[in-house]
């Protein structure tokens, strides 16, 4: 039994990484092709199905920007008080655990109609950047929370236990103890959520719209890469071609983000190690 099963598990790797393989290499057989430096620096024309995808690239650099800068900050804080200060008995905290739960398994869409209900109408900001990331920033912040108390209970409790009786305060455990163990954690998360605004579609066809021009300011609509690819594979006759090259953009861009994470955290333990 144990053999047969050992079997199936090997079978069904293999299959994905299969599947894998062939999507990632039709994508850049089609597009190696046909790809050219223009197509990164100039502006799309004729519904996209010429030109190239410069200011999508800034639209989605600039939603990522916004969605990141209120994912980290919340996100820690909020992963720091379940982790170090909430009663883990109380019904309250209990609620929100499951709360967080339930958001990361709510399907995209959903957050799309919230966040143009809610930044988009409400508060105003109609199609823009700034809903846009904020309403990704809502989405990630649950698999960033969950991620990064994890991290955090795993610091062993003697590691507290010996820094309040060395007279630290809390506020200095968490600054100079908590926070850089858990720091791989921190960039788990970070690399989640990036991979998850990048790869999103749905929300943003509700919050930050189609707009393919460079956007000027934060409340200028601007159009993703994600959303570029489904516009002009669903919507734009003969837009294959741009949507294969758009699809392998977005796939180097995300691999770009990952090493460059992995790097800096890299960096980072040499120069605590050399301390």
């Amino acid at each position: 039994m144990e053999g047969l099963t050992k079997s199936i598990s090997w079978i069904i790797g293999i299959a994905l990484i299969a599947i894998l393989f062939y999507i990632l290499g039709d994508i850049i057989l089609v597009s190696v092709k046909n790809f050219s430096l223009s197509f990164l620096l100039d502006s799309p024309f004729s519904g996209g199905r010429k030109g190239g995808i410069y200011p999508i690239i800034i639209s989605t650099l600039l939603i990522l920007a916004v969605s990141l800068l209120v994912v980290i900050p919340v996100g820690l804080t909020s992963a720091l008080f379940l982790a170090e200060f909430a009663e883990n008995n109380s019904k309250s905290i209990a609620i929100i655990r499951k709360s967080i739960e339930i958001l990361s398994a709510v399907p995209s869409i959903v957050f799309g109609l919230f966040g143009n209900a809610i930044f988009s109408v409400y508060f105003g900001m109609g199609f823009s950047i700034l809903s846009g990331g904020l309403t990704l920033a809502i989405m990630a912040l649950p698999l960033f929370i969950t991620t990064v108390e994890k991290g955090i209970r795993s610091v062993p409790n003697n590691y507290r236990f010996v820094a309040f009786s060395l007279g630290m305060s809390q506020f200095t455990m968490i600054k100079s103890i908590i926070i850089p163990y858990a720091l791989p954690a921190i960039f788990v998360g970070i690399v989640l959520s990036v991979g998850r605004a990048l790869a999103e579609t749905a929300a943003l066809i509700f919050t930050s719209g189609y707009v393919d021009r460079i956007p000027e300011s934060l409340f200028d609509s601007g159009r993703t890469l994600s959303v570029h690819i489904y516009d002009l594979t669903m919507n734009v006759p003969g837009g294959d071609i741009n949507a294969y090259k758009t699809s392998l953009v977005l796939i180097v861009l995300i691999l770009a983000t990952n090493t460059l994470i992995n790097i800096l955290l890299k960096s980072w333990y040499k120069k605590r190690i050399a301390l």
